[in-house]
């Protein structure tokens, strides 16, 4: 197609600067998980937009924090390699925050010395704003410390400023054919959402104490003609964990997996019959066979493929 437009968008920024939200509102579906949690993404989650006259290919990254223990490392190296090859980046700030000396180091892995590609500065949450006048401070800090291509007000949760953003990538992209077909929209495979999916609920669900520790487990996957059968294991790293995650009578248990199970029928359009159980592993995040977990290119069964888009 002439003059038609395709490139490659990262998506990097502090933790909980609402990266994923944002992908799932450019993307239109959601493909990546969303909690009130910091490193919620543990990996590189790609989103597909096809458009008309172009197809952008977002990808969502863990946010950029300190490494120091093997999990963290592990989703670091992953926002390092989100900066290769890519054409446009989207740095995502949060805008009801004041800027901070964290801030200031995140912004280092944008200076590495060689030329970039154009980076968007996204100043999100301007919901959560009595003004947009209370950006300008912010907005100079920022100028103070990387010359960004753009700096877009937008709220990824209302859709504030998104046509504006779109246009912007699009103007900075360069002419090139689609990668995918026109319905695909992630890499992820089916199982890998669905574990993610169940992970979305445990962190909304449970206590701070939780988050951080707890993994899922894809252990048996059946897809018959009408149902999928999935057989999962939340792993946490200590029994205090495990009892927060069951609840009285099992009702902590059983609400995670009614709402996991409810999603996960609504992505698949299909009944979905789900068997959960819990797991103590201590210090799983230490151990390679569970980190594996956090990343569908190494779990177990990541050879199927994803779900289409309807």
């Amino acid at each position: 197609m002439a003059h038609h437009k395709s490139g490659f968008v990262s998506i990097i920024g502090r933790p909980n600067a609402g990266k994923s939200t944002l992908l799932n509102a450019l993307v239109g579906q959601k493909v990546s998980i969303v909690a009130d949690k910091p490193q919620t993404t543990r990996t590189a989650i790609q989103g597909v937009l096809t458009l008309p006259e172009a197809q952008i290919v977002f990808i969502d990254t863990p946010g950029i924090h300190k490494s120091d223990s093997p999990i963290n490392k592990r989703m670091m190296a992953a926002v390092r390699a989100s900066l290769e090859e890519r054409d446009v980046f989207i740095y995502v700030i949060d805008a009801a925050r004041p800027f901070s000396a964290d801030d200031e180091k995140a912004l280092s892995i944008l200076r590495r010395g060689q030329k970039m590609p154009p980076v968007i500065a996204a100043l999100n949450k301007i919901d959560a704003l009595p003004s947009k006048q209370q950006l300008l401070p912010l907005l100079e800090e920022y100028r103070k410390h990387y010359d960004f291509e753009a700096y877009l007000p937008i709220s990824a949760a209302k859709g504030d400023g998104l046509d504006t953003l779109r246009a912007q990538i699009l103007a900075l992209l360069p002419e090139g054919p689609e990668y995918f077909p026109p319905d695909h929209y992630t890499d992820q495979p089916a199982r890998f959402l669905a574990a993610e999916l169940i992970r979305e609920k445990i962190l909304r669900a449970t206590r701070q104490e939780v988050p951080h520790s707890v993994t899922v487990v894809i252990e048996k996957w059946e897809e018959l003609p009408r149902l999928i059968r999935i057989y999962a294991t939340i792993v946490v790293e200590r029994e205090g964990q495990k009892a927060i995650v069951i609840g009285s009578k099992g009702a902590m248990l059983k609400q995670i997996g009614t709402q996991a199970r409810e999603e996960i029928e609504a992505l698949f359009d299909m009944p979905v019959f789900l068997d959960l159980h819990v797991r103590v592993e201590s210090a799983w995040r230490e151990k390679p066979a569970y980190l594996n977990t956090v990343d569908w290119r190494t779990m177990a069964g990541s050879d199927d493929t994803p779900p289409d888009q309807n």
